[in-house]
């Protein structure tokens, strides 16, 4: 592993420039912290632009995967370090990497592509926790590709980015779009639209999923709007007991995912 330089200043150009990245200041790079999250990233093949080591580091897998790429890579003094971490327990390695730079043409091509004929469209989400969790079902069931709206969480922040494991650099995204936008490029397409509420008239396992859909999720808060709901082809619900009127939404689209996903096989 080549390393550039040895850093031992806060204020070090490449510290600033890693902290507004972090922060989400600067909304052209990705940042990936940890050696499981960094080896994800490389597997993927996203483009790096810069690589930041404490000066304890030591990691024989991810050192020769950096070494292989011709990844170069400054050493952090350990304190130093630390002001540029998103996590209490950093494991001593930061990446910055290009985002993915997708369109919607993308996303539509992989509709015929994907073991699941699937966009979930996923309304003002703000748990960038459960975002992740969401993007790491969605590439565990090759959904065709998600499109998050206005008012969510940043899928490229460090919280969404942990919690999808990887799975944000590989899993088409569109970013900021409102729903009746999203609903007119998919028009004459084919593309059924199907929104999971509470106030559905079918069970998610009565629909048949073999067909190419957009699916919708409004927030936890306040679902979806009711001229929202009319617009939209079929409204399911997942049943629920002993008065419980809603599930988390990371698990509410694992649920109806992995049921689309065992009839596509």
């Amino acid at each position: 592993m080549t390393r550039s330089e040895t850093i031992t200043s806060r204020d070090n150009r490449r510290l600033v420039r890693v902290r507004e990245v972090r922060d989400g200041k600067n909304r052209s790079l990705v940042f990936l912290e940890g050696k499981r999250l960094v080896l994800e990233a490389l597997k993927s093949g996203i483009e790096v632009d810069d690589c930041f080591i404490s000066s304890n580091f030591q990691d024989e897998i991810v050192e020769k995967t950096l070494e292989e790429l011709g990844i170069q890579s400054a050493t952090v003094s350990e304190s130093v370090f630390r002001s540029i971490v998103d996590t209490n327990s950093p494991q001593g390695i930061v990446l910055l990497a290009k985002r993915p730079n997708w369109s919607f043409s993308d996303i539509d091509a992989r509709l015929a592509l994907a073991k699941l004929p699937i966009v979930l469209f996923l309304k003002e989400i703000n748990n960038p926790s459960n975002l992740g969790a969401v993007l790491r079902t969605c590439e565990a069931v090759d959904v065709a590709g998600v499109i998050i709206s206005k008012q969510s969480a940043d899928a490229f922040s460090p919280k969404a980015v942990r919690a999808s494991m990887g799975a944000v650099l590989r899993v088409p995204i569109l970013q900021n779009l409102d729903l009746d936008a999203t609903i007119d490029l998919f028009s004459g397409s084919g593309v059924l639209t199907t929104a999971c509420d509470i106030g559905g008239s079918t069970n998610y396992t009565d629909l048949e999923w073999r067909s190419r859909r957009l699916l919708i999720f409004g927030s936890e808060a306040h679902g979806l709007e009711k001229n929202e709901l009319n617009s939209i082809n079929e409204k399911v619900l997942i049943p629920m007991e002993n008065g419980v009127e809603s599930l988390n939404l990371a698990v509410s689209t694992a649920i109806v995912l992995y049921e689309a996903r065992r009839q596509n096989t």
